[in-house]
């Protein structure tokens, strides 16, 4: 029995997928009128791609939403179809707005006014149907992983919490400094209940000599009470009027209310009747099918030999001879008959022989001499291709026909359809009946086209008495034969190490070698931060900002996570091989590379330097390694090679300290794995830094195509820090807990800084301790005094080392008065300089 779920909901969500639609189809209307005309105006450009930029992600948000709740299969079908377009589309002008400014990061805070949205509408969501499609997959992955792990005896706890060795003197001071401390806090109670006792001995007997009036008492008494009320009911005045201004929270805001409890219950309702719906649609689609192979095959196969027949004949009597039957690879009779009536062929047939005449008298009248064009017209050419190369132009859409697609087909069949009758928005069979009647067609005309090559053959025998040429057919199947064997000699080039061995094996021992690791479980949405306000005002004055811990996190999703999670947008979205994120230490990024493969269900593959020294020695060994792990990674897509400490591959000069490691025995592979890697591999290679200047930049650069800087967090994302961890870790957040001053206080100091110090204070006694004793910044800052912040002269270190890479270099050129385009060129130029530098060498 499938669970009932109202028609309310489903209205709801069908008019959210409308309203979605609509939006679609006025902007796919709107940026080709835009994008066509080639511009100069570098601020106008943006401003245009920025439009469109968060717009598309409106869309995206409201699609994304409407394909994880709505019900309806066929519907879903297309909504994916639609969706992954707009992921694709908003990472092509995401790389547009790349190339425009010479910048990863882009602030949007004046075009976000004009639009009338808030900051928090442009966070970009991670859609959910990544890990609900293959839930299964990666839970049998994780319990394999598991198994083996436990098989070969390694301990993932241990491996986390490793404990430290202690001498056996230590150890004994250790527990005498405990227990002299016990006995000293013994003591002194027993101290103070000494000192209470004789002190109100004393009280005693001076009150039992004062002679006690008892009006005064209760006036004393009263006087208490009345301040003692006001104080209360002015502290909740207050309070009231703090909440009535927005100021404070209401009382049970923190509280999960019943609505939300309920939402969550019709959102697994509405899963589980998802999941009934498919299981119902595959089932139809495969007795529908065969129903119509029953019922209707019989006429299909007769209609499609009348019709070829007729062609036949109709040949015969325009052109005097029977017409050539297309081959299987060309598609057939479908070429002929592709949505056409027997009429329209044989109009087309005349109208190609027309053309053929026109055709051959305008050769005759263009082999006359040409007027040859002189100097000045050539140098006029020249000068204004150059201007129009000046001119800034869109480069074509890969995703834009897809969306257009699915908006042609949403019109055609779901805008204006009359579902009364589905009220459980159930499949719909006459769909159903239409897309496998076609497919039957199909299949039916290439066993037609087997018996009607056969009988144009015998007609061809008896009424022209034409013969084929065995020989010319021979001589084609010849040249195939050649072809075919040059490209199995391109593919023997390329060697499988490991052909005997099967992917289960290959995954077991990577496991055991400690290559392949389990990835943390940690969500992109606990990486907290906050939006720079102030970047788009700090760019007008050309001074450029540190971006944002949001900013950053809004990059790992468009580079990292959604190519990962989406085929189709891997394939023909601009290719990010690979990534590198540099910053200083605690700033969050090993957090990234396993939120990543979290949101995504990616295999983790630790390829450090650290951590492969020792395994597989020599070059035959290291092949060995890359091959099986790159085998690996692409059978089990999606997958991330992380690479940690990275400038150690790279290193300048390796300290001799290291050497026995051999840190740089990635440093030539790495270049030819990233030539290797294609658009199907859906493989990531993320390299984490947090020393990037002690590595070559050059060699660095070419393996890493896109480099993040993760700064240090500002105010506002300290301030968000300090609350939720606190929150997160049992603390209540009260008035004597002034988090603004917190905030301030830590200036320069890391995320990494803010959790220590929140789990080192809010232990298992201080949290029962809280309702007596609230908590006050001071605790939290005595703790933090003991550690060393991140400096500006280091923050000011990674700045100018991001300035010395390729896109810093550009950008610099770019601030500083060079057009953008000089800009490339210069870059270009540098490059060509340096490998003619290399050859010669």
């Amino acid at each position: 029995m499938t669970p009932c779920l109202g028609t309310e909901e489903n209205r709801m969500y069908n008019k959210m997928w409308h309203q979605t639609q609509e939006a679609l189809g006025a902007l796919l209307d709107k940026e080709p009128q835009k994008m066509v005309e080639p511009q100069r105006n570098q601020v106008f450009i943006f401003q245009t791609l920025a439009t469109f930029y968060i717009k598309y992600v409106q869309i995206f948000r409201n699609l994304e939403n409407v394909y994880d709740q709505i019900v309806h299969p066929q519907k879903r079908i297309l909504i994916r179809k639609v969706l992954d377009g707009v992921m694709g589309r908003v990472l092509e002008l995401k790389n547009e707005m790349v190339e425009l400014e010479l910048t990863e990061f882009h602030y949007f805070d004046d075009i976000l006014q004009d639009l009338k949205l808030a900051p928090q509408q442009l966070d970009i969501p991670i859609p959910k149907y990544f890990l609900k499609e293959k839930l299964e997959v990666i839970k049998g992955r994780e319990k394999i992983l598991a198994q083996i792990l436990a098989d070969s005896g390694i301990d993932t706890s241990e491996m986390k919490f490793p404990v430290k060795s202690m001498p056996f003197d230590q150890a004994v001071k250790l527990i005498q400094i405990a227990e002299r401390a016990r006995q000293g806090r013994l003591r002194a109670l027993f101290m103070k209940q000494i000192y209470l006792q004789e002190y109100r001995a004393k009280q005693s007997k001076t009150l039992g000599k004062k002679v006690t009036d008892a009006w005064a008492a209760a006036l004393c008494i009263q006087k208490v009470w009345r301040r003692f009320h006001q104080c209360k009911k002015t502290e909740k005045l207050r309070e009231e009027e703090m909440i009535f201004l927005g100021m404070n929270p209401p009382p049970l805001f923190n509280e999960v209310s019943a609505t939300v409890i309920q939402a969550e219950k019709v959102d697994r309702l509405r899963n589980e009747v998802q999941m009934k719906h498919e299981e119902d649609y595959r089932e139809a689609l495969v007795t529908i099918k065969n129903d119509l192979k029953l019922i209707e095959g019989l006429d299909i196969k007769e209609n499609l030999q009348d019709q070829i027949r007729h062609w036949f004949i109709e040949c015969r009597n325009l052109t005097g001879t029977f017409p050539d039957y297309p081959d299987i690879e060309e598609g057939g009779s479908a070429i002929i008959f592709s949505n056409k009536t027997i009429q329209q062929v044989i109009e087309d047939i005349i109208a190609n022989q027309e053309e053929e005449e026109k055709n051959e008298k305008k050769k005759k009248k263009k082999k006359e001499k040409q007027p040859k064009k002189t100097k000045r017209q050539k140098k006029g050419t020249k000068e204004k291709n150059k201007e129009e190369d000046e001119k800034w132009k869109m480069s074509p859409s890969l995703f834009l026909p897809a969306m257009k697609e699915g908006c042609n087909a949403y019109k055609e069949i779901w805008m204006n359809k009359d579902e009364s009758w589905n009220f459980s928005q159930d499949f719909d069979p006459e769909l159903i009946k239409e897309e496998k009647r076609k497919e039957l067609e199909s299949e039916i005309r290439v066993q037609v086209d087997e018996l009607m090559r056969q009988e144009l053959k015998n007609l061809k025998l008896a009424v022209d008495r034409e013969r084929e040429h065995p020989a010319k057919v021979g001589k084609k199947k010849k040249k195939k034969g050649k072809k075919g064997k040059k490209k199995e000699k391109k593919t023997k080039k390329d060697k499988d190490l490991t052909a005997d061995r099967t992917i289960e094996s290959l995954y077991k021992e990577l496991v055991e070698e400690g290559l392949l690791i389990q990835a943390l479980k940690v969500n992109l949405s606990d990486y907290i931060g906050e939006y720079s306000y102030l970047g788009t005002t700090l760019r007008q004055v050309s001074i450029e900002p540190m971006p944002s811990l949001l900013d950053v996190r809004q990059l790992i999703t468009l580079y990292g996570i959604w190519p990962l999670g989406s085929a189709a947008v891997h394939e023909k979205a601009p290719l990010v091989k690979s990534l590198l994120l540099a910053g200083p230490s605690g700033v969050g990024k090993k957090m990234l590379v396993h939120a990543i493969c979290t949101e995504t269900g990616a295999n983790l593959f630790n390829l450090s330097s650290s951590n492969i020294a020792g395994k597989y020695p020599g070059k035959n060994g290291l092949q060995m390694m890359l091959h099986a792990v790159f085998k690996v990674a692409r059978q089990l897509q999606p997958s991330v090679v992380w690479i940690e400490d990275t400038e150690k591959t790279f290193y300048k000069k390796v300290p001799n300290a290291e050497k026995t490691n051999e840190p740089k025995r990635l440093k030539r592979h790495l270049p030819q794995i990233l030539k290797l890697l294609k658009p199907d591999d859906r493989i990531l290679i993320v390299g984490t830094t947090r020393r990037p200047f002690d590595a070559e930049l050059q060699s660095f650069c070419r393996v890493y195509q896109k480099i993040i800087l993760v700064p240090r967090p500002d105010y506002a994302s300290r301030y968000v820090l300090w609350k939720q961890i606190i929150e997160r870790n049992g603390g209540v957040l009260t008035s004597a807990l002034n988090v603004s001053c917190l905030a301030k206080v830590t200036d320069g100091f890391t995320q990494g800084h803010i959790v220590k110090v929140v789990k080192a204070v809010l232990t298992d006694q201080r949290i029962r301790r809280q309702i007596h004793k609230p908590l006050t910044a001071v605790e939290f800052i005595t703790a933090i005094t003991s550690m060393d912040p991140v400096y500006k002269e280091e923050e000011e270190s990674f700045k100018n080392w991001y300035a010395k890479t390729p896109l810093g270099k550009k950008r610099a050129l770019a601030i500083t008065g060079g057009s953008t385009e000089k800009a490339k060129d210069k870059g270009k130029r540098k490059e060509k300089k340096e490998k003619k530098a290399k050859k010669k060498k």
